[in-house]
């Protein structure tokens, strides 16, 4: 887990490049979404795996003992108390995905489909004149989706760092 979380993406980009050839992903944004949904960041992984391990097991022992099965206790035990967890996962990948540039830039071709990082590029020419004011626009309202979801999901992470032991 630890050597996954030490390897850049750039040792990791030729071969996602193929698969997502392969899978005629490109010039779509499914390879920017689904490895997102898949758990390939390992970063992740290792918060849900410590945080289910805090949970105290005299939770499972008593759901064991009034019958419950292992579904019955994922769903009613775990599920509930990782909420805090899960939505720290969500907010920082959203985060991480919005500002990505390097990925949109290797799988996305096409000008329509190109996120606000890309499009932001856009607005640079390096030969001629830069439309500034239109940029420093756009960058603001680049800006209200990441300052909306974390207005929205800080009192998730607030009650994750509270359960987690931060002080």
């Amino acid at each position: 887990m630890l050597g996954s979380i030490m390897l850049p993406f750039q040792v990791l980009m030729v071969p996602q490049f193929l698969i997502f050839k392969e899978l005629g992903w490109l010039n779509t944004f499914l390879p920017l979404v689904a490895p997102k949904f898949l758990a390939t960041e390992a970063f992740f992984v290792f918060l849900m795996v410590q945080f289910i391990r805090g949970l105290p097991k005299e939770l499972f022992e008593a759901a064991r003992m009034d019958g419950a099965g292992h579904f019955r206790s994922y769903f009613q035990i775990t599920l509930p108390l990782i909420v805090p967890s899960l939505a720290t996962t969500a907010i920082f990948t959203f985060i991480w995905t919005w500002g990505d540039f390097f990925g949109p830039l290797i799988y996305v071709r096409l000008p329509e489909l190109f996120p606000a990082s890309l499009a932001l590029k856009g607005f640079l020419d390096a030969q001629s004149s830069s439309d500034y004011g239109s940029m420093f626009a756009m960058s603001v309202v680049s800006l209200l989706p990441l300052f909306l979801v974390f207005l929205f999901g800080q009192r998730f992470l607030i009650k994750g760092a509270a359960t987690s032991g931060i002080k």
